[in-house]
């Protein structure tokens, strides 16, 4: 793989992950509520859902997917209802912190790697994303595995980066506008989270 190859992938990725999606909303309300640096563990969690999903791809995930519409449908509705009930709880947050503050019960560090993780792997459009973009950029002439990694390593920078500049924004917005902030913060990403749920339960492979 050239670096003008890598340099291409890495502004399609950059394109895609800057798009707010399910990881990069959870960032901004976690920071919004508990800080950067609890909001890191989620970014953690959406990270090695990133590098799972690129081994799963380097190993084949696109086939298996192909071959199995039940798998498909599956992960599917499983990938909706968890993303609605994720959107629903932060419609039912209070708002009524301020923001960060550290004396606030903030959930446990495994808590918010958890469900950052299982919200990244929970939206099937990401898998058929990964797995038709991630080839096309693999020289099969070359070491395949040390590609797979050096593109692994780049989702991940990638992702990283741009959850970090939304959980800057939360944060700063949270301090802006106080508990005003907090409570439109919860609103605008839950309800984003519903819609999200909406449009996986709705995908249907045959109109990709």
């Amino acid at each position: 793989m050239t670096f003008s190859a890598l340099l291409v992938f890495s502004l399609v990725m950059l394109a895609g992950i800057a798009t707010p999606g399910p990881t990069v909303l959870l960032a901004l309300s976690n920071a919004s509520h508990f800080g950067l640096r609890r909001a890191s563990f989620g970014m953690a969690g959406a990270l090695a859902a990133d590098l799972l999903l690129v081994t799963l791809v380097a190993l084949g995930l696109g086939a298996v997917l192909a071959a199995s519409e039940t798998l498909f449908v599956a992960l599917k509705w499983l990938g909706a209802a968890w993303l609605a009930y994720v959107g629903w709880r932060l419609l039912r947050a209070s708002g009524q912190a301020a923001g960060p503050d550290p004396e606030r019960v903030a959930p446990a560090r495994r808590a918010l790697f958890l469900r950052s993780f299982f919200i990244a792997m929970s939206n099937p459009k990401y898998y058929l994303f990964m797995t038709a973009l991630l080839p096309q950029f693999v020289d099969r002439g070359q070491p395949v595995a040390a590609q797979y990694f050096a593109l692994g390593l780049t989702v991940g920078a990638l992702d990283v980066a741009v959850m970090t500049a939304y959980a800057l924004i939360g944060i700063r917005s949270v301090a802006l506008f106080r508990e005003r902030g907090v409570r439109w913060m919860n609103r605008i990403s839950g309800g984003m989270l519903l819609l999200l749920a909406g449009s996986v339960a709705l995908y249907r492979r045959g109109t990709h």
